[in-house]
């Protein structure tokens, strides 16, 4: 297990005659960000819940920073740190009471100004929680998570609901986290959520995994197809057949290109010769969120309309 945080085999876990999580590998290496992608239902919280202790397995082999979390043992829990979606942080009391709260539950803590600092609260430490925005609220979750110094912390759906200056904020700390040596497992709904910060993802479907490996490749991005498309103006002349066009309208193209600078090449020596303007020019490969589409069905944001989920519960 060394260099080894998070180490699954063949993990199952059944209800009745549903198999929530069909025979799972996982291993997650010390320092890193590990994202777990997946629709709901897919068996994405079921798994968490087994490796953070809150859930009993039917079969596979666990082994978390060198424990079996079905034991539940105390020491275990003082090593690891878990944000959910909302902690149900009493309003009333100031950000720094909360952490120092928390930080009493622990035989070592992390010293509260660290704590406060890591998250970017230090300027709202004498603030009552309920006059928090939404985004600094989720900062004083993962605070709360971190109160403990835990070598492994578990982030669910850390910005659900988040306008996007306040999911910057949050991916810088969690930036912050890995530079202080904490290994991150993270579920998230948001492919761009994933690509910045997973050094590593999977993607689980009816309880398999499906794709694994780094944002930049997972799922075969690397070598995917790229998509070349542009306008041609009016009265253009046909493309050269070896290009394969597919027109998707009287003037715009889409080329699959498998050897893009080769294509682009051709492209371009094609419409200097004939003096065409290649208009809205665009060269891309598969994005993360089309990979995710192409292998869940649905939009990786699909979270972003479901039902409010009651404070300290999290969605299937």
């Amino acid at each position: 297990m060394d260099g080894i945080a998070i180490e699954v085999q063949n993990l199952k876990k059944s209800y009745g005659d549903l198999e929530a999580v069909a025979g799972i590998d996982v291993q997650v290496r010390q320092g890193e960000v590990y994202s777990l992608l997946g629709p709901n239902g897919a068996g994405k919280t079921t798994t968490v819940e087994i490796l953070e202790g809150y859930r009993e397995r039917t079969s596979g082999e666990v082994n978390v920073l060198g424990y079996d979390p079905a034991r539940g043992e105390r020491s275990f829990k003082q090593r690891i740190g878990i944000v959910l979606q909302s902690t149900g942080v009493e309003p009333y009391l100031t950000v720094e009471e909360v952490v120092e709260l928390h930080r009493g539950y622990y035989p070592s803590p992390r010293p509260l100004d660290e704590v406060i600092e890591v998250v970017e609260l230090t300027a709202k430490r004498k603030s009552r929680v309920g006059k928090l925005s939404g985004g600094q609220q989720r900062r004083l979750d993962v605070a709360v998570g971190l109160a403990g110094d835990p070598e492994l912390l578990f982030l669910d759906e850390p910005t659900t609901g988040f306008d996007p200056s306040a999911r910057r904020h949050a991916w810088a700390m969690v930036k912050n986290l890995q530079a202080l040596g904490k290994t991150v497992f993270l579920t998230t709904h948001y492919m761009d959520e994933a690509q910045n910060l997973a050094d590593r993802a999977a993607i689980i479907v009816g309880g398999r995994i499906v794709a694994e490996g780094p944002p930049g490749t997972l799922g075969g991005r690397a070598e995917a197809p790229t998509s070349v498309t542009f306008q041609l103006p009016p009265h253009a002349p046909p493309l050269p057949e070896h290009l394969h066009p597919h027109v998707s309208s009287s003037r715009g193209v889409h080329l699959e290109a498998t050897e893009p600078m080769k294509t682009l090449h051709d492209l371009t020596g094609w419409a200097l010769e004939h003096d065409v303007e290649l208009e809205s020019l665009s060269v891309a490969r598969p994005s993360l969120e089309d990979v995710y589409l192409s292998l869940t069905g649905e939009p990786s944001d699909a979270a972003a309309s479901s039902p409010a989920v009651p404070a300290g519960e999290r969605p299937t």
